[in-house]
């Protein structure tokens, strides 16, 4: 494989009208100090903000760049309030657009470049880019599958010049391999997949401050198998598991691409896991301490009890584990 691959109210202050002890209330509001209806109220609030597709359109970036943009933090979304999704105000469309060097200097923070394109940028061949990409000194910002099922890791264009401009990398840019990191990529190290899925933890948790979607997002770099030892009862993973967020919308379920991605996704370093499940812990802490998880109504039949369910849970995430690993393993076959 090639150095690409494996790898963001109007209160109407209904003049409260404190009528005074000696006055009378009036029996009709006046037109002027009529509160604004529901409907008024949702109009004024979608004016004030576009979908992200138009928002792209505005700003003039391509649908993957403007996404990158909001997930670097660039662009900031406000919630939609009728639950369409995420949305852009207008005055965040405005202060983009108001940045000196706009729409150039925003294009260039999002621009990103796979392997051949980041090391010649760099002045390196593209063998000594992997390098310094295996052993976590470049970090990808994206990734994605090429037709033959291959990861190709993309990387902040800005990130790598800053890398090529610093001093104190210029004997790793031109000398050779210091003699410990040699011993680091002899020994199979990969960082790629371990910093990506870092840099994706951070994107999603700033997207949300609701305790149960942010165990959610924790959880799902987790293997099945994992997150049932840490939360033991079923109606808190069935929670969890609806606020998972989805891998791609554009991969079929169960398919060697999806798997493949599921598997990219999912912590393997030990080290890792330990670190996520202690993280786990803490948000489902934080979580319960706001709200429990919801619960059916006593005496409902046909309902398992939850010690049933983990069990039938903890067989079912081990065989899928299985199931993963090995078709995973058949697509490393295929893929030498």
């Amino acid at each position: 494989m090639s150095g690409d691959t494996i790898t963001q109210s109007a209160t109407s202050q209904t003049a409260t009208s404190q009528t005074a002890p000696s006055q009378t209330a009036p029996s009709q509001t006046a037109p002027s100090q009529t509160a604004p209806s529901q409907t008024a109220r949702s109009k004024t609030a979608t004016s004030t903000s576009v979908a992200l597709t138009r928002a792209a359109r505005e700003l003039g970036l391509r649908r993957g760049e403007f996404e990158l943009a909001v997930q670097l933090g660039y662009v900031r979304t406000v919630p939609d309030d009728k639950g369409g999704g995420p949305r852009v105000a207008r005055a965040e469309i405005d202060r983009v657009r108001d940045e000196d060097g706009f729409p150039e200097t925003l294009r260039e923070r999002v621009t990103v470049l796979g392997t051949r394109d980041g090391a010649a940028l760099m002045g390196v061949t593209p063998a000594r880019f992997t390098r310094f990409a295996r052993l976590g000194l470049v970090i990808p910002v994206k990734f994605y599958l090429n037709r033959y099922r291959a990861v190709v890791w993309l990387y902040l264009a800005e990130e790598l010049r800053q890398f090529a401009a610093g001093k104190e990398n210029t004997r790793l840019l031109s000398g050779r391999t210091p003699e410990g990191l040699r011993d680091q990529l002899d020994a199979g190290l990969d960082l790629r997949p371990r910093n990506w899925r870092g840099r994706h933890l951070g994107y999603r948790l700033r997207q949300t401050e609701d305790p149960w979607e942010r165990a959610a997002v924790v959880a799902a770099l987790l293997d099945p198998v994992q997150v049932a030892e840490v939360v033991q009862d079923p109606y808190e993973r069935a929670l969890l598991n609806r606020l998972r967020p989805a891998l791609s919308a554009h991969d079929t379920p169960d398919s060697p691409a999806a798997v493949l991605t599921a598997r990219i996704m999912t912590a393997d370093d030990p080290d890792e896991i330990g670190w996520l499940r202690a993280d786990l812990r803490q948000s489902l802490a934080e979580a319960r301490e706001q709200r429990p998880a919801p619960r059916p109504s006593p005496g409902v039949p046909g309902e398992r009890s939850p010690e049933t369910t983990t069990a039938v849970d903890l067989a079912l995430a081990s065989e899928e584990a299985q199931r993963s690993r090995g078709l995973f393993g058949w697509l490393r076959r295929r893929n030498p």
